[in-house]
């Protein structure tokens, strides 16, 4: 009698390994497109949180602005400055009230000079805060220098009167705007709508702690 050999035929052997290959494909293309979401995620929560901190920060030294009962010793400047590549932002400095010392380490008063602008190198822009302690119109402007968030595509603010909005607020006013409107916008993300955060803080209240915070959904809030 002959014995029946049993086993895989070589046809059967070869469409098995071409099936778990292709299952094996499927499965890492899935993984990967996991992982770039989840990537892409992250991503847009960093950028959003980038921008609420940088929002919170600048309501938090508007908030304790500091005002002189003469103009000349209070501080407040908001002008436009140039971009590479054509674009503009925003620059602005002020005098705010600290609750603690910026450098603990050496003898300082509680009133500084505050400066926000946009810093870009290259396709990088940043947004920076230069934090003076002991301010001096004799001496040139020091301090600081510290980077609140990064990939930030725009930084505007405006400036109202109690009549109309202005793009720049310059040092000849001789005067302080009743409202400054601050808003920040992430670079755009892979989808989606970039990040924006947006406060108005009411400088003429401002030692009452009034300020706005528009968020994504329009909706404000007011806070201390």
């Amino acid at each position: 009698m002959l014995s029946r050999r049993t086993g895989f035929t070589l046809v059967e052997v070869l469409v098995a390994s071409t099936i778990g290959v292709f299952i094996a494909m499927v499965a890492v293309g899935a993984l990967r497109a996991i992982i770039a979401g989840a990537e892409m995620v992250d991503r847009n929560i960093n950028a959003a949180a980038e921008v609420r901190f940088a929002a919170s920060m600048i309501a938090r030294d508007l908030q304790n602005f500091y005002q002189d009962d003469d103009i000349e010793n209070t501080k407040f400047i908001g002008t436009v400055e140039s971009l590479e590549a054509g674009n503009y932002t925003s620059y602005l400095v002020f005098y705010t009230l600290g609750r603690t010392k910026a450098r603990a380490d050496q003898p300082e008063g509680d009133l500084y000079e505050v400066e926000y602008y946009l810093m870009q190198e290259g396709e990088t822009s940043s947004l920076m805060r230069r934090l003076w302690p002991n301010p001096s119109e004799e001496l040139e402007p020091g301090g600081i220098l510290t980077v609140i968030a990064e990939d930030i595509a725009a930084f505007d603010v405006q400036y109202f009167d109690g009549e109309e909005w202005f793009d720049e607020w310059p040092e000849e006013m001789q005067a302080l705007p009743d409202l400054v409107a601050v808003s920040f916008t992430a670079k755009q993300p892979d989808r989606g709508n970039p990040p924006t955060e947006s406060i108005i803080v009411n400088l003429a209240r401002s030692k009452e702690g009034n300020v706005s915070i528009l968020d994504g959904d329009g909706i404000t809030t007011s806070g201390q």
